[in-house]
């Protein structure tokens, strides 16, 4: 697992804010998942758009309720596996997919939600590197993760999500839309695939 010293300061947040970082990094993994479904016609990626949309939600929407052990199961057949795919892209998906699926469960378990916050992190920034490392044959370690300019990238992003979220005292509902409209306004993925 890469590491960086984000993952130690994620640890002081609260836990909506947890929630709110983890799931604008699905929200950056979204176009991966969109990509890949364009590319095989393997599933309505809208339905993954239905989950992340749910969970926005809960956390910008007062009494919001939302039932994640179903949401939980209708992932669950959205899931490709690498066996039935000759293609890249069926890697970033099913990481996109892992990803939500251990929001839902910290969702569904608030003990896990340090571990899982942490786990999502490391994740996104493995998505970049593992595509780095087909694209270069060099594989991303920490030792050399500074001088892939493409795992920065990533890194600095996940620090510009969570200084925002540091920054505030409170539970802020305008700030949780602000992350969210700037996400989708730019929909960007982790590795630079475009909506």
């Amino acid at each position: 697992m890469l590491k960086n010293p984000i993952q130690l300061r994620l640890e002081k947040l609260e836990p909506w804010q947890h929630l709110t970082f983890m799931v604008s990094l699905c929200e950056r993994m979204y176009p991966n998942y969109v990509f890949f479904c364009a590319e095989t016609e393997f599933a309505d990626s809208h339905k993954y758009r239905v989950i992340l949309d749910s969970i926005w939600e809960i956390l910008t929407v007062k009494n919001a309720k939302i039932n994640f052990e179903n949401q939980l199961e209708k992932l669950e057949d959205m899931v490709p596996s690498e066996d039935d795919f000759d293609i890249y892209a069926v890697s970033p998906a099913i990481d996109a997919c892992a990803a939500l699926a251990d929001l839902l469960h910290a969702m569904l378990d608030r003990d896990l939600m340090m571990e899982t916050v942490i786990k999502l992190s490391a994740l996104s920034v493995e998505t970049v590197a593992n595509l780095e490392y087909a694209q270069t044959g060099i594989e991303i370690t920490n030792d050399n993760q500074k001088e892939n300019e493409a795992v920065c990238a990533e890194w600095d992003t996940q620090w510009a999500i969570f200084r925002a979220l540091k920054e505030a005292e409170t539970r802020d509902i305008e700030l949780i839309k602000d992350l969210r409209a700037e996400l989708r306004d730019e929909p960007v993925s982790n590795i630079g695939i475009e909506l």
